[in-house]
């Protein structure tokens, strides 16, 4: 199939279809194996992961947009993405 007759996929397509690896590393950068499997194995989209980032990184600003709390699968991906505690 030419490039020209790739099929039309809709947004709705889009959302069900699974993140790749390349996705992933374009939203959060390096990322290891495991986290990737994690996140790829929540059927999260692209845009549910800039959305879990972008709470993670600046939870205030969103909520003084007025933005709605984060969804249960947003939910799921902050706590995979969110960085451990160091004990000290």
């Amino acid at each position: 199939m030419r490039p020209e007759e790739e099929p039309f996929i809709t947004p709705q397509e889009d959302a069900t279809m699974p993140m790749t690896r390349q996705e992933i590393v374009s939203v959060l950068g390096p990322a290891d194996d495991a986290l990737v499997a994690d996140i790829m194995a929540t059927g999260a989209s692209p845009e549910e992961l800039r959305e879990a980032w972008a709470w993670l990184h600046g939870d205030e600003a969103l909520i003084n947009e007025g933005r709605p709390l984060p969804g249960t699968r947003v939910a799921e991906l902050i706590e995979l993405i969110e960085p451990e505690a160091s004990e000290d």
